[in-house]
C-alpha cells in the first residue's frame, strides 16, 4: 500500500474588505482623497452594500484618527522610534481602530484579521509583530498616556483627538482650551445626513410623515426648519426622496448663506462658484422659481452635476455658465453670492482626509485666491445690491481678514449686519455670521453681507 503524502498547508486567507481598506489608506497617505481612494480600492471587486459601508467606516475612521492611533501604537512597539513599513503601519491603524472605535468587531477578530493582512501584505515575521502588538494592546490598554494638557495643550489635544498642530494651535488662540476641546470632540463624531425639503414639490410635513412611518429619527433645523437632521448615518428613502427631487442632501449651515443673501422672487442673482448647485438650488426654491440665477463655475463636470440637480428638483430659473470668474463679464446683478475655495475646516467632521491634506501654506495660497475673487465679485454688484461672501471654514485668515481688507480697498461697500436676517446668537460683533460644530447640528461656516452704496 502506497503511503499518502501529507497534505500541504495552505496559507490562511485574508479579508478582502480589510485588504481594500489597507490599499485605500496607502493611497490616502500618498495624497489621494478618501472618496477616490475607496472607489479605486473596490473597483471590480463586487462588494455588497454592507461590505462597502464597513469599508467606508474603516477607511474614514482610521484616516480621521490617524494621529491618535499612531500615538497609541508606539506604546506597544519594542522600538518605537523605528519607522514601520507603510502597509504594516496602516494594518496596525486599522486593527487599533477596530479595537477602540467599533462595537461590532470582536477583539479576537480584529487581531486575527490584522495578522492575516500582515501575512498577505508582508511576511510571517511581520505577521508575528502585528500579533504581538495587538495582543499587548488588549492586555495593557492603560499603557497609553498623553502629555498633560497644562504642560503642552496643543500636543495633548492633537494626540488625543487626532488633529495637526497648526489647526489645534489656531483653535487654542481663538477659543481657549475648553472650547477647543469641545470643538475637536464634535468634529470626531460620525457624520449624519441632513435633508433639505424642496418646497416646489413637497411639504416638509409630508417628508416628516414619510420618515416617521419608516421609524427614521430626525429633527428639524433650529434656524431653517425645512432642513431635517437625521440622527443616523446613511441616506434613508433614497429612491422616494432624493432621486425624486423631494429633498436635497445639504447641511443646514450651508443654507444660511442663501438665507442671508435673501433674494426675492424675480431677482437677478449670480452664484459665482455654483456647482454642484446646493446653494443655487436653495436660492431658486426660496425665489419660488421666479427670476434668474446665473450659475458660474469653471468645472464642466461639476456644472453637469448642477444641471442634473436642477432638473431633478424641478428648477427652471438657473442658467449654467462655464467660465472662470476672472473672465466672466456679465452683470450687474441685484444679488451676488461668492463661495470661494477654502480649506474647508468648518466641515472637517465630514472629510476625514482634510485634516492631513491641508497645511498652513494652503491657507496662504487660498487667501490670495479669495482676495482676487472677492474683488472680482464686487464689480458684478449693481448700486444698492448685495454681495454675500461665504466659506465653510472657521479660519479667521480666510474669513474676517478677507472681508476687512476688502473694505479697506473698496469704499463702495459696507457691512450689513447678518442679524437683519438671522438670529443674533449666530452673529459676531462686526455683523458676520459664524457657526461652529458645537452649535445645534451645524457645521462651521462664515458669511458676510456687504451692501454696495447707491451713490458710489
Amino acid at each position: 500500500m502506497t503511503q499518502q503524502k501529507p497534505a500541504k498547508k495552505t496559507p490562511k486567507g485574508f479579508d478582502q474588505v480589510r485588504a481594500a481598506a489597507v490599499k485605500a489608506l496607502l493611497d490616502i497617505e500618498k495624497g489621494e482623497q478618501a472618496d477616490a481612494a475607496i472607489r479605486a480600492a473596490v473597483k471590480e471587486k463586487g462588494l455588497r452594500p454592507i461590505d462597502l459601508r464597513f469599508l467606508s467606516q474603516l477607511v474614514n475612521g482610521a484616516t480621521k484618527m490617524r494621529r491618535r492611533l499612531d500615538h497609541e501604537i508606539k506604546f506597544y512597539l519594542a522600538r518605537p522610534s523605528v519607522k514601520l513599513e507603510p502597509a504594516i503601519q496602516n494594518i496596525l491603524r486599522l486593527g487599533f481602530y477596530q479595537l477602540s472605535y467599533t462595537d461590532r468587531v470582536p477583539d479576537a477578530a480584529a487581531v486575527s484579521e490584522s495578522v492575516n493582512l500582515a501575512r498577505h501584505f508582508a511576511d510571517e515575521s511581520r505577521a508575528r509583530l502585528v500579533n504581538a502588538v495587538m495582543r499587548s494592546r488588549l492586555r495593557e490598554p492603560e499603557k497609553v498616556h498623553f502629555v498633560p494638557v497644562e504642560d503642552n495643550p496643543a500636543k495633548h489635544l492633537g494626540d488625543k483627538y487626532s488633529y495637526p498642530d497648526h489647526f489645534v494651535e489656531f483653535c487654542l488662540s481663538e477659543f481657549g482650551v475648553e472650547r477647543t476641546t469641545r470643538l475637536l470632540e464634535h468634529y470626531n463624531r460620525p457624520p449624519t445626513a441632513c435633508y433639505r425639503v424642496n418646497f416646489l414639490k413637497i411639504k416638509p410635513e409630508k417628508v416628516a410623515e414619510m420618515l416617521s412611518e419608516e421609524e427614521i429619527e430626525f429633527s428639524p433645523g433650529k434656524y431653517l426648519p425645512e432642513f431635517l437632521h437625521l440622527t443616523k448615518s446613511g441616506l434613508p428613502l433614497e429612491n422616494e426622496l432624493i432621486r425624486t427631487g423631494n429633498v436635497f442632501v445639504q447641511n443646514e449651515s450651508s443654507g444660511l448663506a442663501p438665507k442671508l443673501l435673501n433674494p426675492r422672487p424675480g431677482a437677478n442673482v449670480a452664484d459665482l462658484t455654483a456647482a454642484p448647485g446646493g446653494k443655487a438650488t436653495y436660492m431658486a426654491i426660496r425665489m419660488r422659481n421666479r427670476g434668474r440665477i446665473t450659475a458660474i463655475d469653471k468645472s464642466r463636470p461639476r456644472l453637469e452635476l448642477l444641471v442634473d440637480n436642477t432638473q431633478r428638483l424641478g428648477i427652471r430659473i438657473i442658467s449654467p455658465v462655464f467660465a472662470d470668474l476672472e473672465e466672466f463679464s456679465g452683470g450687474p446683478f441685484d444679488r451676488v453670492l461668492l463661495d470661494p475655495p477654502c480649506t474647508g475646516w468648518g466641515a472637517a467632521g465630514k472629510h476625514s482626509d482634510l485634516r492631513w491634506s491641508k497645511t498652513g501654506r494652503d491657507i496662504d495660497n487660498l487667501v490670495k485666491v479669495q482676495t482676487m475673487m472677492i474683488d472680482r465679485a464686487a464689480r458684478l454688484v449693481k448700486p444698492g445690491g448685495i454681495l454675500v461672501y461665504s466659506t465653510c471654514t472657521i479660519i479667521r485668515n480666510e474669513n474676517d481678514e478677507i472681508v476687512e481688507q476688502f473694505l479697506l480697498r473698496n469704499d463702495k461697500f459696507e457691512i450689513e449686519s447678518a442679524d437683519r436676517v438671522l438670529p443674533s446668537e449666530l452673529v459676531s460683533e462686526r455683523g458676520f455670521l459664524k457657526t461652529y460644530p458645537d452649535f445645534d447640528n451645524l457645521e462651521g461656516a462664515f458669511c458676510a453681507r456687504l451692501k454696495r452704496r447707491q451713490n458710489r
